[in-house]
């Protein structure tokens, strides 16, 4: 399974803003920190703003910052609210026209599967992914991060 970009860029979005509570931060600021596209980030801030998971504040000066405590943010929740949906494979699909859909045990298998990956998501919020207070998110620089070559 993979989550899509939107809910990676979520993510980050709000373990940005959990370790920034003292202030409002700008769509451009985490954009920088994250080199990720403002307009994915725009985007991103929309989403969360009309789901409730963050305040913003148009204008000069205006920013973003979290709605609740982060103990309060659970992970299952923030990726049921993002991903579009969770069709692991076709015949999970609303409009699957699968014939084995009433004998195949693969679909039970990936049911289950989904199941455990979102209680485990459950089990967690955003305070799990914040680092202690005080301290701020370590974000490496591009130089940091190594390039992988491909072996021939």
């Amino acid at each position: 399974m993979r989550l899509t970009t939107m809910t990676d860029y979520a993510l980050r979005l709000l373990i940005y803003l959990g370790s920034h509570p003292e202030r409002l931060c700008t769509t451009a600021e985490v954009a920088s920190a994250y080199q990720i596209s403002e307009a994915h980030m725009t985007k991103i801030t929309h989403q969360l703003g009309l789901g409730g998971w963050i305040h913003t504040v148009r204008g000069k000066g205006g920013g973003m910052r979290l709605a609740h405590d982060p103990a309060d943010i659970n992970l299952g929740a923030l990726v049921r609210a993002v991903e579009p949906d969770f069709h692991l494979v076709e015949c999970l699909g609303d409009d699957s026209d699968c014939r084995l859909t009433q004998r195949c045990r693969l679909t039970k298998i990936f049911t289950g599967a989904l199941a455990a990956f979102l209680s485990e998501l459950d089990q967690h919020t955003l305070a799990d992914l914040l680092p202690p207070p005080g301290r701020k998110l370590p974000l490496r620089s591009p130089s940091d991060i190594p390039i992988r070559t491909a072996k021939a």
